[in-house]
C-alpha cells in the first residue's frame, strides 16, 4: 500500500532533531559519494494577468540507505507591497491554498511509498539547516537571538535554535505589531525564554549572537551595519542572500555543498541555486524570477568552507569568538527531501498513520 501523509501527520512524528540528524547523514553521505541530487529546476510561464506568472519547481535526490524522493510546487507567483516592503507571494488555485508535494519511491524495487504534503517538512528542513549552520558556525556560548520575522519559519528555526545551543534570549521584529506579539508570546511560552518584542528592527541586532532574517521578503532586510562581532548570520528569503554590508563583514561562510556534476558531463556542474527555464523570456518574471537569469551561487569564495571541510577535520569553522560567519544550504535541496521524507514515512508507518491507497494504482504492465 502507499501512504498519503498529510502535514498534521508529519506534525505528529517529525521533530527538529529527527530532521537535523537526517540532514547531517544526508550531507554526509553525499560527501561519501553514497547518495546524490541535483539542483532545483523551475519551470517560469506568464498567465494572462501580467502581474503573475505560473511557476513549477521540482528538486531531487537519493540515497543507497533506500529511499528516493522527488520534491514538487506548483505556483502563480506574484508580487505585492505592505508599509514600503516588497514581499513575494504564491498560492495554489486561489490565495491561502498551496500544492507542494513529495514523492518517495524505494530505491531497492522501485514502489511507491508515499505522497507526502509538504508544508510542514518544508519548514522543519530549512530549520534544520538553520540548527546545523548554527550547530558548526555560532559561538558555543550563543544565548542571544535576533530575529527578523514572525511566520511560521521563524517558529521552527526558534525550534531548531534551541536544540543546539541554550537559548535564553529573542529579540524579534516584523512589521505589523499583532504578529511579532503574537510571536513572542507563543516563544517566551513555549520556549520558557525572555522575549523582547522590537518596536524597530535596529533593536533586534543588539547583543545578538545568532541573527536570523527569516521573511517572505523579495529584497533582503538585513543592515548589516548594525551587525555585532562575534554575530552567526541566518537568511532565508531575499534569495538567501544578506545584504552588501553584511558580506563585507563576514569572516567565515559555510556553505554546506554544492551538488556532484552530472556523469559524464563536468562542464554542467553548476553552484546556482536553480537552473530555470522560461517561456516568454524577455517578459519579467516574478518571484525567483526577478533576480535575473541565475540562481545564486557561491557569494564569497575567498571565505568559503563546506561541511565536509569540518567533519573531515580540515577546518574548525569559526575559531574566534569576535569573527562574525555566515551559513547556507548550496543547493542540496535534493538531498534533503528524500532523506527527510523517508524519517517521516517510516515513523508514520509505524504510528499507524497515513491514509493507504493501493499501490497497483500507480503500476501498470505497459513498459515506460
Amino acid at each position: 500500500m502507499t501512504l498519503i501523509i498529510n502535514n498534521d501527520e508529519v506534525a505528529q512524528v517529525l521533530t527538529v532533531d529527527t530532521t537535523i540528524n537526517a540532514l547531517e547523514e544526508s550531507y554526509r553521505n553525499l560527501v561519501l559519494g553514497e547518495a546524490t541530487c541535483r539542483p532545483r529546476i523551475d519551470i517560469r510561464i506568464p498567465t494572462s494577468d501580467p502581474q503573475k506568472n505560473y511557476q513549477f519547481g521540482s528538486m531531487e535526490g537519493g540515497s543507497t540507505k533506500g529511499y528516493f524522493a522527488t520534491r514538487m510546487k506548483s505556483d502563480i507567483v506574484y508580487e505585492t507591497t505592505y508599509n514600503g516592503a516588497t514581499t513575494s507571494e504564491k498560492y495554489c488555485v486561489r490565495p491561502g491554498l498551496f500544492c507542494g508535494l513529495i514523492f518517495l519511491t524505494s530505491i531497492e524495487n522501485g514502489e511507491p511509498l508515499a505522497f507526502i504534503n509538504d508544508g510542514v517538512l518544508q519548514h522543519m528542513r530549512v530549520a534544520g539547516d538553520g540548527g546545523i549552520g548554527v550547530k558548526y558556525m555560532a559561538r558555543k556560548d550563543a544565548e542571544v537571538v535576533g530575529m527578523l520575522g514572525s511566520g511560521g519559519m521563524a517558529k521552527s528555526h526558534m525550534d531548531a535554535f534551541m536544540n543546539v545551543r541554550n537559548i535564553k534570549k529573542l529579540q524579534v521584529y516584523s512589521p505589523t505589531r499583532e504578529n511579532r506579539e503574537a510571536f513572542g508570546r507563543e516563544m517566551a511560552e513555549r520556549h520558557n525564554i525572555e522575549v523582547q518584542v522590537c518596536d524597530k528592527p535596529e533593536q533586534v541586532y543588539k547583543g545578538a549572537h545568532i541573527v536570523a532574517s527569516l521573511t517572505d521578503s523579495a529584497v533582503s532586510v538585513l543592515d548589516g551595519k548594525l551587525i555585532e562581532p562575534g554575530a552567526h548570520v541566518i537568511v532565508v528569503g531575499s534569495e538567501g542572500r544578506p545584504d552588501p554590508a553584511t558580506m563585507e563583514k563576514v569572516d567565515v561562510y559555510l556553505r554546506f555543498g554544492d551538488t556532484p556534476a552530472p556523469t559524464g558531463h563536468p562542464e554542467f556542474e553548476t553552484d546556482a541555486e536553480y537552473i530555470a527555464w522560461e517561456a516568454r523570456p524577455d517578459l519579467p518574471k516574478f518571484g525567483n524570477g526577478r533576480w535575473g537569469t541565475r540562481g545564486r551561487g557561491v557569494w564569497l569564495p575567498d571565505r568559503r568552507i563546506t561541511l565536509a571541510d569540518i567533519l573531515n577535520g580540515k577546518t574548525p569553522g569559526r575559531v574566534s569568538d569576535q569573527q562574525i560567519t555566515w551559513s547556507e544550504r548550496g543547493n542540496l535541496q535534493g538531498a534533503q527531501f528524500y532523506a527527510v521524507a523517508g524519517k517521516v514515512y517510516e515513523l508514520a508507518k509505524a504510528a499507524g498513520l497515513g491514509y493507504e491507497i493501493p499501490t497497483s494504482l500507480f503500476l501498470q504492465d505497459i513498459r515506460n
